[in-house]
């Protein structure tokens, strides 16, 4: 985890997993870069709400897998999901509700948060029939965030189709991925 600038409550955070995908960030914006996957994004989001000022947003940039053909661009989500986390069955087994989706805005996509780089069709297939997009940290932010009374917004910029070929895809698109973001970034903050 790393923070870049300073935390302030008249601006928003910046929250990342990679400095590949903020490399063309600019301005005073502060930056938060948790690495990858949700153990680190929720650690490092935490850590960061946790010692100081609070930001007046946390918006979560990164790349994403398209679980649609088709879909491209840089897109706002309006609702994250897990797909690593069984919510029915543990409410079964324990009577108690964990991992319920979060919902950030109306008319967005459907992002799809895990563990896993989804490289495979079978996986993309399945996935495809809750969400729109896949990633590995957006879950983690959002509900850090809202556990921190914190409004949160997660913005992707597809990277790859979530199948075969993905991961090299993702390594060939992630500066373009980036300068798009950044673009984002300065029209929209």
């Amino acid at each position: 985890m790393r923070v870049k600038g300073l935390i302030r409550p008249d601006r928003p955070l910046l929250v990342l997993a990679l400095e590949e995908e903020a490399a063309h960030l600019e301005g005073d914006l502060p930056v938060l870069l948790t690495g990858l996957g949700k153990v680190n994004a929720a650690a490092g989001l935490a850590a960061a709400l946790s010692h100081g000022q609070r930001p007046s947003t946390v918006v979560n940039l990164g790349t994403a897998g398209a679980l649609r053909p088709g879909w491209q661009g840089t897109h706002e989500v309006s609702r994250v999901i897990q797909h690593d986390l069984n919510t029915a069955f543990l409410y079964l087994v324990t009577g108690h509700t964990t991992g319920v989706p979060e919902e950030l805005s109306d008319g967005g996509p459907t992002l799809a948060t895990g563990d896993v780089f989804v490289s495979d069709h079978a996986d993309r297939a399945r996935l495809a029939a809750h969400a729109d997009l896949v990633d590995m940290e957006g879950y983690a932010v959002a509900s850090v965030a809202r556990r921190f009374d914190v409004p949160v917004r997660i913005v992707k910029h597809i990277s790859d189709d979530a199948g075969q070929g993905a991961a090299q895809t993702w390594s060939e698109a992630v500066d373009n991925c980036a300068r798009n973001l950044a673009s984002w970034t300065r029209g929209n903050l």
